[in-house]
Parts: structure tokens; C-alpha cells; sequence
């Protein structure tokens, strides 16, 4: 079959024959539709310090999918040929303390699809029956390839209730404008993004934010008269990774606020501990998805009207990667899909 692979250490990806990937015991094999590039892939790609240290080629890469089942192995009861699956990334244990007191997503031995076994950057990729969730209903190839993304923009959107609520996100790339939807599809009074990149604020404002927010050009305190507001965000989610945004944020947040932290920073982040303190906020890390809450969440959101199109905005054949790639890294688009059933 043909793959995407990291074929030696250094920079680039090639598109090269592998050998057909088998079912084994409780393993299903999926041919692979669709799948989306993630900044874990750019990373990989680019083989920058984390590469490096994590990756180990050849690697077929890649673990945002969906495919149609071919082939079940022995003891796999609950997936069958024909079936739509999208994969959840994350292999665990099932062995550790957080695995047996069903806190999944917890596993202090996660390994992850495309980043430690073989991905699914390729006609066809092997999974756990655990992996594999089937849709039962219709939905989009396209969103159906980036519920691993979507999943964690749900976990962190819904890790504090928002029905009702003042909602900051700092940070509008594609996990951020689709936490903006959650929010605003669970009854949040104002959600704001928050960005420095007016194409991906032009994105938000698609979703339907209440306000998507320059902070090169504006502070995010000057806003509060046009919100009505007073005291400050209820809810934060900061998805960024800037050292400035989680500043703001903490900044900004009225007594007693939460907030769920998903960018990861590149550097250490200097904070205000005084005002956690003083004002009484949570901050409540997020990795990942709930192993399966959290999917069970993203099939009702869609299943009820959540709409994610307006988050996915480039599509490639697989023999056009690198120019999807070239997008991805550019910053200048929402979620980009490859097709793994049209060459070109």
C-alpha cells in the first residue's frame, strides 16, 4: 500500500510502498478516507528537538482518520466489516492504577498512533477494537477524520459548565474555533477568541463567536462595555501556548473563575500566582480526550446541529501532500484533509 513515511531522521516525509498492515488478535483493519494533519505531524515533518527525541523511523505517521472497516480479527465482537470508524490515537495499558479505575485517559503508558506505532497516513492502518469508534449515524468524512481534534477541543470546552456563562479562548487555531462552537452550542452567554492572525479571527467569527479579538491591536479588558460585563470571564480556555495569552487570561478573569488549559507552552510561563490566588481560579490541565465520554459527547453535539465545516477550510489528494503540508504550516487555514481515495 502506499503511506506517508518518516523513513530516517532529519527533515521531510516520503510517499512509499509498505507492506499491508494485518489484523491481530482484537485488531481491526480500516481502509483509511480521510485523514487531518496536526501539528504533531508538522512537527514530525519538520523534525525539530521533540521529533528527535520521540520518533523512531521508519514510522508510517498520521492518527487523525476515519475509514471503513475490511477486516476484524479473532475476538474483536462489536466492530464489523463495513463499518465507519474514526480512531482514537491513544493506545493504553489497561494494566496501570488510572486504566483499571476506568480514568483511561489517565494511562501513565500511553502510546501514541502515528508518534510510536505505525499511523494512519496510508490506504489502510491497524487499530484496537478499543480504538475504534463506529458512527452509527451519518456523518461527514471529512469532520468524522478530525474527532481525535475535535475530541480534545470538547474536552476542554465542557471541563467546566459554560451554559450561561462569560467564555475567554485565547488562541483561534483549529481546536480553538471548534472549543469556540462547543461553547456556544452548550448556551454560553459570550464567547471571545482570541488571536493575532485576522484570518483565522475571520474563521471564528464564522463559527459565530461574539467576539473575535486582535490583542496585537486591542486589549481584551477594553471589551467589557460592548459585552455588558463587569467583572471579569467566568470560564477560560487557553489553547495557545503563549506565555501572554495565560498572562491576559488569569488577568481576566472574574473570582472564583475557571480555567482549562490545553496549549502546551514551548517555554516556561512566568505567572501571576497572586491573582490564582487572591481571585480564587482553577486551572484544571487537559490532555487529550475522556476515553469515551468524550466521544460519546462529539457524536451528540453533531447529531444535535453542532456545525464544523466552516473549521475545515483546504482539501488534498494524498499524492498532494506536501503542498498540504506547505498549508497547514502556513497558519493561514483552518483544518487541512487529506483523501486517501483521490491521488490528486
Amino acid at each position: 500500500m502506499k503511506a506517508l513515511v518518516k523513513v530516517a531522521q532529519g527533515p521531510g516525509l516520503e510517499l512509499t510502498d509498505v507492506a499491508d498492515p494485518m489484523a491481530g488478535p482484537g485488531e481491526v483493519v480500516l481502509r483509511v478516507l480521510r485523514t487531518g494533519i496536526c501539528g504533531t505531524d508538522l512537527h514530525i515533518e519538520s523534525w525539530d528537538d521533540w521529533a528527535a527525541r520521540t520518533i523512531r523511523p521508519p514510522l508510517v505517521v498520521g492518527h487523525e482518520f476515519v475509514g471503513e472497516v475490511v477486516e476484524v480479527g479473532p475476538g474483536v465482537s462489536r466492530v464489523s466489516i463495513g463499518d465507519i470508524a474514526s480512531g482514537e490515537g491513544h493506545l493504553i495499558c489497561g494494566t496501570c492504577r488510572n486504566c483499571k479505575a476506568g480514568r483511561r485517559h489517565l494511562c501513565a503508558n500511553t502510546r501514541g498512533v502515528g508518534v510510536h506505532v505505525a499511523g494512519a497516513f496510508a490506504e489502510y492502518a491497524v487499530l484496537p477494537e478499543l480504538n475504534t469508534w463506529v458512527h452509527t449515524y451519518d456523518v461527514d468524512l471529512d469532520v468524522a477524520a478530525i474527532f481525535d481534534p475535535f475530541g480534545n477541543a470538547v474536552h476542554t470546552a465542557l471541563a467546566f459548565p459554560v451554559f450561561g456563562e462569560d467564555v475567554l479562548i485565547t488562541g483561534a487555531g483549529p481546536i480553538g474555533l471548534m472549543a469556540a462552537a462547543v461553547a456556544k452550542h452548550a448556551g454560553a452567554r459570550h464567547v471571545v477568541i482570541t488571536d493575532v492572525s485576522e484570518h483565522r479571527l475571520d474563521l471564528a467569527r464564522k463559527i459565530g463567536v461574539d467576539l473575535a479579538l486582535d490583542v496585537s491591536q486591542r486589549r481584551i479588558a477594553d471589551i467589557y462595555a460592548e459585552l455588558a460585563m463587569s467583572e471579569g470571564f467566568d470560564v477560560g480556555m487557553e489553547m495557545s501556548g503563549q506565555p501572554a495569552a495565560l498572562r491576559d487570561m488569569i488577568a481576566n478573569m472574574t473570582h472564583g473563575g475557571r480555567i482549562a488549559m490545553l496549549g502546551l507552552p514551548a517555554e516556561e510561563i512566568a505567572v501571576d500566582w497572586s491573582s490564582v490566588v487572591l481571585k480564587m481560579l482553577t486551572v484544571k490541565g487537559i490532555y487529550g480526550r475522556e476515553m469515551f465520554e468524550t466521544w460519546y459527547a462529539m457524536s451528540v453535539l453533531l447529531q444535535a446541529g453542532l456545525d464544523l465545516s466552516p473549521v475545515i477550510t483546504h482539501r488534498f489528494g494524498y499524492r498532494d501532500h506536501r503542498a498540504a503540508f506547505d498549508t497547514a504550516r502556513s497558519g493561514r487555514c483552518g483544518k487541512v484533509i487529506l483523501d486517501w481515495t483521490a491521488e490528486g
